[in-house]
């Protein structure tokens, strides 16, 4: 039951409030209000669109709530211009406050269409669907709301301090923004993580309305730099009449104008010693053709970094973050304002659904985490496009455009044809699809080995063999992935000797039995799965050997039958792992032989393509990171000398591999730790194994190290490939939560890798590669269906969808 409301003193509503200090540490538990019950009395901490659209819809869902809004700027105070909302978020305030809605309906602006302008050329892509409007003008419909309610807007002053808000109100709600004082209060409970980026940006406006949103990306003596411009004030009748809402108002044109750069071009082209004044005018000169020549102005605009902000916790007792204060998303997927408006409708639901405060702010944080990390991922992978924008300067304009719409994995291929097909289709003829064939359906070559598409069958332990022999289970395994389409099928890591194996259960090439069991396999491949190719992964367990089956418990050492360890320096993985030796010079000599003959063995199996497993904290891995390579001789210390080992067994082995068979080499692209392998030292890496003859680099990252912290998300690896492919110069195998064929398409068409490795959706449908051809409705050479199975090749219906519908009602009746 709701507390008795009218049972309050109403001491609180005369109280002053206290000064707020400067800088006073927060008590760790201060004094608060009983949390049972719906909030009353509520103050909201910022006057931006979240925290005043909270305190509208709170005081809407219940009218005798007392609510106070703090805001330290005056009413009309605002950065930039523009806002951009979804259609999905104006639907959520359509649903939640008509009237805020129909506000907002007559000032929106709404375009389809997205222009890409790069080398000149501008390439046109249309059905997104974007509405917008100033900044300023959503300030002043949220506030009339508020007001019209019944809330209570206290502009230009200070909040008092959080605890003493928290001790006189039933719930504060902090939206004070970016740089928010509430949170560093509580810095301790929060545990913000706040990281600064790599471009500088600066909001400005245009007096007139782009007929599109517009990228231009303008290549400079000093580096890349770039436009992001919208439209968000209505443009004038006689221009753009079908974009006009009936009854709206007839205000000037304007657009939001965004110019970013990287700091070294920032700092290489003079920004950094001009004005804001000089700087306005030196952007409206570079982008003069995008503006047509016109001025930009700015509105107390400055040079800013952008910083994402993250939050381990969003609430503390009564006190709850929302908006930019809880996290951020980089402007160019468009989604601060988007969140903290989003926010404020799901606080406000929470609330209302929820029999008490403390519940209702954890099913909050419940709801909207997963919707914020999802965004955030993909508003990383944006602003790091934009960061690495010089990747790509290489590109065909027309692909180029395409690489910018899908950069944040949001706008897909598939989604993308549906938007605007005829775009899409003329990327994919440039490209170079046969007409109707999806771009994972095209070929590929390496070395003398033509992959008739572009799916590969990752490398996948199966802790299955017999002293080292694959039987029956492997043939089963690899012969059903074969069966399902995909161009190339990997082995597991397979050991190049006993003391080599990651498990007991590990498959092997150290003799002679194991070699014909693995022909076993490669044959029936070759035969029953003709046009596709089969590739054998070489490695050495290292320091990670000796260890339990997967399932028995990972990393976990055996119990019995122990082998001893080797390494690149004497460290154990695990705290629980034992320690390895630090090889010597003459058992790198033995090491580096078992690699070759176990090439040599692979070579007479009949294998079509070999990889050098160098990831993952395996034996050569090790030698790579400096996590895990503490040497002193002449393989340890820079990485050039870190790289000589792993240099000398690929030249061993690419010496005995057939000259007309690709060798491929896997490495970890970053440690995810502290201290360990950088994105730039990947791309060196690759580099160096590109010089020695490899054909392609399998690019995977981390399990190099036992605390590593990886940033997992859907295609988290990819952009490491993308980097090695353009700067390295090499094909790539991307791999890591790749599982659509949507997305297979797309990273193949925007050019961010050449060949893309799937393990666990091949274990969840290993006819993965043909469904998706069915799916798309291919039919061609890049996958054939087996002939027993060629009845299966169309989606079986599940239920009597064709069935006449009965009669359930009577004609005429109501």
């Amino acid at each position: 039951m709701p507390a008795d409301r009218t049972a309050r003193p109403r001491a609180r509503d005369t109280a002053d409030p206290p000064a707020r200090p400067a800088a006073r540490p927060a008590p760790a538990h201060p004094r608060a209000p009983a949390h049972r019950g719906h909030p009353h009395r509520i103050a909201v901490i910022g006057g931006g669109p979240g925290g005043l659209y909270a305190a509208a819809l709170l005081k809407r869902l219940d009218p005798t709530r007392d609510i106070t809004v703090w805001e330290r700027n005056a009413p009309d105070d605002t950065f930039g211009f523009g806002v951009v909302l979804s259609d999905e978020t104006l639907g959520g305030i359509e649903h939640a406050d008509p009237v805020v809605y129909e506000a907002l309906r007559a000032d929106l602006v709404r375009w389809d269409d997205i222009d890409v302008v790069h080398r000149g050329t501008r390439h046109t892509s249309g059905g997104h669907g974007f509405a917008a409007l100033g900044r300023r003008r959503l300030l002043q419909i949220l506030q009339d709301r508020c007001r019209a309610l019944g809330v209570r807007l206290r502009f230009g002053t200070e909040a008092p301090y959080p605890d003493w808000l928290r001790q006189t109100n039933d719930l504060v709600i902090a939206a004070d923004g970016v740089h928010s004082a509430t949170r560093e209060a509580y810095a301790a409970v929060f545990r913000p993580a706040i990281e600064t980026h790599r471009c500088r940006y600066i909001w400005l406006a245009a007096d007139f309305a782009f007929e599109a949103f517009r990228f231009e990306i303008l290549e400079t003596e000093h580096g890349f730099m770039q436009l992001h411009g919208y439209p968000y004030s209505r443009p004038s009748p006689d221009r753009h009449p079908s974009t006009r809402t009936p009854g709206a108002r007839n205000r000037p044109d304007a657009s939001t104008v965004i110019v970013e750069m990287r700091e070294e071009v920032w700092r290489a082209a003079g920004f950094g010693e001009r004005d804001t004044a000089e700087s306005v005018e030196r952007c409206a000169k570079l982008f003069s053709d995008a503006l047509g020549g016109r001025p930009l102005r700015s509105n107390n605009s400055t040079w800013t970094t952008f910083r994402t902000v993250v939050n381990e916790r969003w609430s503390h007792g009564n006190l709850v973050l929302l908006g930019d204060a809880a996290h951020t998303a980089h402007f160019s997927i468009g989604s601060g304002t988007k969140l903290a408006v989003e926010d404020a409708l799901a606080l406000a639901a929470c609330l209302e659904e929820q029999p008490d405060l403390d519940r209702a702010l954890a099913a909050y944080e419940e709801e909207r985490r997963p919707v914020v990390a999802s965004t955030q991922r993909a508003a990383r992978a944006s602003l790091e496009w934009f960061e690495n924008i010089g990747l790509y300067r290489r590109q065909p304009p027309r692909q180029f455009a395409f690489n910018l719409l899908t950069r944040s994995r949001r706008v897909t291929h598939d989604n993308l044809r549906l938007r605007d097909a005829h775009f899409t289709s003329a990327v994919e003829r440039e490209f170079g699809c046969p007409p109707g064939t999806p771009p994972m359906f095209t070929p590929f070559r390496l070395r003398g080995l033509t992959l008739r598409n572009r799916v590969v069958v990752s490398p996948m332990d199966m802790y299955s063999a017999t002293d080292g022999v694959p039987g029956d289970f492997h043939l089963v395994h690899l012969g059903a992935r074969a069966l399902g389409g995909a161009g190339l099928v990997m082995t597991e890591m397979v050991c190049v000797s006993p003391e080599g194996r990651i498990t007991p259960g590990c498959a092997g090439l150290w003799n002679a039995r194991q070699a014909e069991a693995w022909r076993r396999v490669v044959t029936f491949v070759h035969d029953r799965a003709p046009g596709t190719a089969i590739g054998v992964q070489l490695g050495h367990s290292g320091r990670k050997g000796s260890t339990k089956r997967m399932w028995e418990g990972i990393d976990e050492p055996l119990e019995d039958g122990n082998w001893p360890l080797v390494a690149a320096s004497p460290l154990p993985h695990t705290p629980a792992s034992p320690t390895p030796r630090a090889l010597s010079r003459a058992q790198l000599t033995d090491i580096r032989e078992q690699f070759t003959a176990a090439a040599g063995r692979a070579a007479r199996s009949g294998f079509d393509l070999l990889e050098l497993h160098c990831a993952h904290g395996y034996l050569l891995s090790g030698f790579l990171s400096p996590l895990t390579n503490r040497r002193t001789d002449r393989y340890g210390g820079p990485l050039d000398r870190r790289l000589r080992y792993p240099l000398e067994v690929f030249d061993a082995v690419r010496a005995v591999w057939p000259e007309e068979r690709p060798m491929t080499v896997r490495i970890s692209a970053t440690d995810w730790a502290r201290g360990g392998t950088t994105a730039d030292e990947a791309v060196e890496i690759a580099r160096a194994f590109a010089a020695h003859g490899a054909d392609a680099v399998d690019v995977s990252t981390g399990q190099v190290v036992a605390d590593e912290r990886p940033a997992y998300g859907r295609s988290y690896q990819t952009p490491y490939a993308d980097r090695i492919r353009h700067e390295a110069r090499i094909p790539v195998i991307a791999v890591g939560a790749i599982s659509s064929w949507d997305d297979v398409n797309s990273l193949i068409l925007a050019g961010r890798t050449d060949l893309c490795a799937l393990g666990r959706p091949h274990l969840y449908d290993p006819h993965w590669t043909l469904h998706a051809a069915a799916e798309q409705g291919y039919e061609g050479s890049a996958v054939t269906w087996p002939d027993p199975y060629r009845a299966g090749s169309r989606r079986p219906n599940t239920g009597r969808t064709d069935a006449p519908r009965p009669r359930l009602t009577l004609g005429g009746a109501p």
